[in-house]
């Protein structure tokens, strides 16, 4: 007899760090960009590697009512990115539009934070229904979108991440490098 993936250690410990994540994120405002950028530091290696512990689930095809709205996706980043400021974009290379480029992609901590959340609160909102073929769905469809897209977000971001709190961009009125040097060597 198959172990359900619903209720196995590995599934209830991502649970568990999903939740935390989401929670910690929806409460940005609440929080300077410093300890934002440590906090995340912290949860989003934790969170790569409780997603990247989940069993391989098939996708049914069964419907998951998507709890997030387009209104609270744009209240989410908007927070995000008015905590984090200046510390918000970074130069990214690892994505599909840069085989077309030859210069990096702007992308934003914010938005791809925002992205995280909604795949992940829309998986904690399927979870908790109880219901073991919605819950088993979830794991399938949550497990997949890490390994096909926000998966490769969170690491991207989690770079950006590192940057941003070890490097902030805090360059005064005149935004100029005041040690252009300590960056380079």
């Amino acid at each position: 007899m198959d172990k359900s993936p619903v209720f196995d250690r590995n599934t209830v410990e991502f649970v568990t760090v999903a939740a935390e994540y989401c929670s910690f994120v929806e409460k940005a405002s609440e929080y300077d960009s410093k300890h934002l950028l440590d906090v995340l530091s912290k949860l989003l290696p934790l969170l790569y590697l409780k997603a990247s512990m989940l069993d391989e689930v098939t996708v049914q095809g069964l419907y998951l009512e998507e709890c997030v709205s387009e209104p609270e996706y744009d209240g989410l980043r908007d927070t995000l990115q008015s905590v984090l400021r200046e510390n918000d974009d970074y130069l990214e290379v690892f994505v599909e539009e840069m085989k077309y480029s030859d210069t990096p992609v702007r992308r934003c901590i914010s938005e791809d934070l925002a992205d995280i959340w909604q795949a992940l609160k829309n998986f904690v909102n399927s979870y908790r229904s109880g219901l073991s073929e919605v819950m088993e769905e979830a794991v399938a469809v949550v497990s997949d979108g890490f390994r096909t897209y926000w998966g490769q977000t969170l690491a991207n971001t989690l770079r950006a991440v590192h940057s941003a709190k070890h490097h902030p961009c805090d360059y005064g009125d005149d935004d100029s490098f005041e040690n252009e040097d300590s960056l380079y060597g």
